[in-house]
């Protein structure tokens, strides 16, 4: 299989740039015997910095990116010249991109917009001429500021997928064909597990030209939590969307007992995950009669929810006013 195209999760090495030397010059002229210090400042070096870009879906064109430095400073010269500053970095990440400190696994920043800018790394600061230093009882110093080195470290980048509505299930829950039937989005959709190994995103039109964001968000099992199956790859990005579609096919087992399983998994990975708007959609409801239905709906978690199916287009309409009422709870459809 060949590899993805994608990349929700980059390690780099990233140094910013260090700060240029100061001078230690003194002015030097034909007419003037002992012209005094005239050192200038070393520039300092270049940031590194995180820039949010709409338009990047995954952080592919980092995969190859294992060292990313910034400009050092130059150093300060005669006549209290300034010394140019390095030049900065600008790395451009999708919205929705975490950066931690490998070391520390400590959050540097969070990237939440377009054109967002955010310093991942400060540059060392330029050291100050011998012109900073004169005094009354020195007035010829013979020594200047070195530049501040730079900073540097392996930096961790997350990507967490942002939509408005995520589809949380198990494998083979109908979270691909649903979302293939209400938005433009081809998942690949096949009858076993996994068949999603990376998330969907699509746009849902609604009424009045309106629509939302709907990510399919690759199956969860029992102890995803603690590093099973897809494990903790997937269950960040379920982090970054306004509310959650539990999706339970009619033909389970326990449809209760199942959604259970899927909330724990989430409180256990980041129990704010309980916080968020919760809905329910029992999948492939073709099979059920009206009788069996109320039959189920006596045993069902207490959060709205819809008997659908996606490939009869049973009740889709009616879940995506669902949704869209939820999302936007101040509106009436």
């Amino acid at each position: 299989m060949g590899q993805s195209n994608f990349v929700d999760y980059i390690r780099i090495f990233c140094r910013s740039g260090k700060g240029g030397a100061g001078s230690e010059h003194f002015r030097r002229e034909k007419f003037v015997e002992k012209g005094g210090p005239d050192g200038g400042d070393g520039g300092r070096g270049g940031h590194i910095y995180l820039r949010g870009n709409r338009n990047q879906w995954t952080l592919l064109h980092l995969r190859y990116k294992k060292h990313i430095f910034a400009g050092n400073g130059e150093p300060g010269g005669g006549q209290r010249s300034f010394g140019s500053q390095g030049e900065d970095v600008y790395i451009d990440v999708p919205v929705g991109t975490v950066a931690r400190d490998e070391e520390t696994n400590e959050v540097i920043c969070e990237v939440t917009e377009h054109d967002e800018t955010v310093v991942l790394l400060e540059c060392g600061q330029g050291g100050l001429g011998n012109t900073h230093f004169k005094t009354s009882t020195n007035q010829a110093p013979r020594y200047a500021q070195p530049g501040k080195p730079g900073k540097e470290g392996y930096f961790i980048f997350e990507l967490k997928v942002l939509a408005d509505i995520g589809l949380v299930g198990f494998p083979n829950a109908g979270k691909s064909t649903l979302l293939s039937v209400v938005s433009a989005a081809k998942p690949k959709i096949a009858n076993y597990a996994f068949t999603t190994l990376t998330p969907n995103l699509g746009i849902v039109p609604y009424r009045d030209e309106r629509s939302f964001v709907m990510a399919d968000i690759p199956g969860i099992i029992e102890g995803a939590s603690e590093g099973k199956g897809l494990g903790l790859r997937f269950l960040r990005h379920i982090e970054r969307n306004s509310a959650l579609l539990f999706m339970v096919p009619a033909d389970s087992d326990d449809i209760h007992k199942e959604y259970d399983i899927l909330l724990n998994e989430l409180e256990q990975h980041n129990p704010q995950l309980l916080d968020k708007s919760r809905l329910l959609a029992i999948t492939k409801s073709d099979m059920l009669d009206e009788e069996l239905m109320e039959e189920i709906e006596t045993d069902l978690p207490d959060i709205p929810h819809l008997f659908i199916s996606s490939v009869a287009q049973l009740n889709i309409q009616k879940l995506k006013d669902l949704i869209w009422n939820t999302l936007n709870p101040q509106e009436d459809v």
